[in-house]
This record gives structure tokens, sequence and C-alpha cells, in this order.
């Protein structure tokens, strides 16, 4: 499993000029070999499949975080057909002016069963978000002010 100019997939075929990879939705990448000495490139399989696999979700400063955790534990547990068992975890990893970022680290047995986990971790735990801390849904705040005309009336 490797990652070509942004496109991952997997070596299909290597010649003597030229290898052939299979993307992710069946195309076939054409590549010369020199692409490969002359540029990094990622490889995910070179020695093991298994990887582990993040999801970024934004949410207001009110969400239960410890709760978020539970529920990933919940989800991973309840994805044993995707999840190896080995990474379920997650963090707060930034701060910013109006939303919290939580980063949840899952693992899988290989590439294909990470980003199924990972996609099914982020639609579980939004829908967990949304029917039991909607509150907790990123929004915007916004404070108004009442201001006075020249004759005292409030507008």
């Amino acid at each position: 499993m490797v990652i070509v100019e942004g496109e991952w997939g997997r070596i299909e075929e290597i010649t003597f000029t030229y290898a052939v990879v299979r993307i992710w939705d069946l195309r076939r990448l054409i590549v010369p070999l020199t692409y490969f000495l002359e540029r990094p490139f990622q490889n995910w399989t070179r020695s093991k499949a298994d990887l582990i696999g993040s999801v970024f979700l934004h949410a207001d400063y009110t969400v239960p975080v410890d709760d978020m955790r539970q529920e990933l534990e919940r989800i991973c547990e309840e994805s044993r057909h995707l999840w190896d068992g080995k990474t379920c975890t997650m963090q707060v990893t930034d701060a910013g002016p109006e939303t919290i970022t939580l980063r949840a680290l899952v693992s899988a047995a290989n590439s294909s069963a990470a980003w199924d986990l990972r996609c099914l971790v982020r639609e579980k735990l939004v829908a967990y978000l949304r029917d039991n801390h909607p509150g907790s849904l990123p929004r915007k705040r916004l404070r108004m002010h009442a201001e006075k005309d020249k004759d005292g009336l409030e507008y």
C-alpha cells in the first residue's frame, strides 16, 4: 500500500521502466520508476499492514470529553470486525476561539479496515453528540448590546 501523488493504492505491477499503482477507486496510476528514486512516497505496508488512524471532531467547550471517550471505546468494542484491539483513545488536541478539537485514534489490521473504521467512528461520534449532547455541537455565539439613539430610545 503506497501513497503516490496524493493517491493511495497498491503496487500491482513493476517493470523495468514503470510501476502500476491500482488506486483505491480501481483506476491505475502508471508511474515511471524514476519517480520512486527522485521523490518521497509513503509505503504503508513495508513490514506490516497495521495502521493507526485519526478522526478529528470540533465541538463546543461544553462537550463532556469523558463521555465521548467512553462512547469511542463502546464503538471500538462493537466494531471488532474492523478494530484490531490495540489503540482506541481520545484526546483534546486544540482549543480555538469557538471550539475544541477532539482527536480519536483507532487501530486496524490494514489500511482498508482503518479507513472503514475511521468513517464509522466519525459517523457514530457525530450521531452520539447530536442525539445526546446537542448543545456540544459547534455553534457561534453572538453578544448584542443595546444602543441608544439621540432621543434616548434603545435600538
